[in-house]
């Protein structure tokens, strides 16, 4: 079978590797899509992990199914985590998923852009979702990306009405602005600086839009709140730039979520006073857990995510490192997708 295996950030071959074989509690699928996340272009991030077989957003037919499966059968469309929980552990008991070791050593193998992928037991059995038949495969690579931000608007816990600042306007930032309003936002404003992106934060709803190639951010901002600012501030870039720019952006009293890691080795100097006399909160949220999965797999069959409008190219295995350079550009793109026949 035919595989995507990055080497370096600009080293990615396809190669042949041999068909996993599956155990008796582990299941085979054939790949149909698998998406191309924001995460797999940030090179000290991905690079650290190479050489790996890239993608982790799949979606496909189960082909094959151990002795021992009862939970699925051949014909099967998935949706299937590459990590999944213990359900057992202290961090399961609290609903924190991520922080399970069990999650962080789960992986479906070899990896997402993969002509087929074994699904090991626990994937199968405590991550992996079936499409129903109204949903595309395409639908289906949308899951752990939509799971994500289901995941940082329970953390942000937006307020009826609230004011919603979206910095970042690629595929996550628009959804972002999707989820939101559904969430209960009242006014979300989007913020980037390529034309392409601004425009669709438009046509997924956003109100106002700042372009801050030519606008200050905070000035703008200040101006369209009649000075109140933002409830919720929500930082898309993997920058430290990025976040000051959210903690100067967001209202006394408000929250600022960093949706994205800040580049390896930037440190972010804050004044506590500031935080602590406004009551301004700092949160973070990092991935997504199978509560988050099924919450986005509801959000996706009602509608309200939808790949159609959400994925912009789509490619061959063959031109995955064509992929996964303009989802690098972050220019005239949003979700990019690897098919399969």
């Amino acid at each position: 079978m035919k595989v995507a295996k990055l080497y370096s950030f600009n080293d990615i071959r396809i190669e042949d590797i041999p068909v996993p074989e599956i155990g008796p509690h582990d299941a085979l699928i054939k790949t149909k899509a698998c998406g191309i996340c924001s995460g797999d272009v940030m090179p000290w991030y991905i690079e650290k992990k190479a050489p790996l077989i890239i993608g982790h957003e799949p979606a496909g037919e189960i082909v094959e199914v151990g002795k021992k499966v009862t939970s699925f059968k051949p014909g099967d469309r998935v949706f299937v985590h590459h990590h999944a929980p213990c359900f057992a552990c202290r961090f399961c008991r609290r609903g924190d998923y991520v922080q399970c070791e069990t999650w962080k050593r789960t992986r479906i193998i070899p990896g997402g852009i993969s002509e087929y992928i074994l699904i090991p037991q626990i994937n199968l059995e405590n991550d992996t979702l079936i499409l129903s038949d109204n949903l595309s495969y395409e639908d289906g690579t949308l899951i752990e990306p939509s799971a994500c931000v289901v995941k940082a608007m329970k953390r942000a816990r937006i307020k009826q009405g609230d004011t919603v600042l979206v910095i970042g306007l690629g595929v996550m930032g628009q959804l972002n602005i999707l989820l939101a309003r559904r969430y209960g936002a009242g006014k979300i404003i989007g913020a980037d600086m390529v034309p392409f992106r601004i425009e669709k934060a438009k046509e997924f709803g956003a109100d106002d839009v700042i372009d801050v190639s030519k606008d200050n951010l905070a000035g703008a901002l200040k101006a369209l709140t009649s000075g109140d600012m933002a409830d919720i501030v929500i930082v898309g870039p993997n920058s430290v730039e990025a976040m000051k720019q959210g903690i100067k952006s967001v209202s006394a009293g408000g929250t600022v979520l960093f949706f994205t890691p800040a580049k390896h080795g930037e440190q972010l100097t804050i004044n506590p006073n500031k935080l602590y006399f406004k009551d301004i909160n700092i949160i973070n949220s990092y991935s997504c857990g199978p509560t988050d999965t099924a919450d986005a797999l509801e959000l996706i069959e009602e509608g309200v995510v939808k790949a159609e409008k959400l994925i912009t190219h789509r490619f061959p295995i063959e031109k995955t490192e064509k992929a996964f350079s303009l989802t690098a550009e972050a220019k005239d793109s949003l979700k990019s997708v690897i098919v399969f026949d």
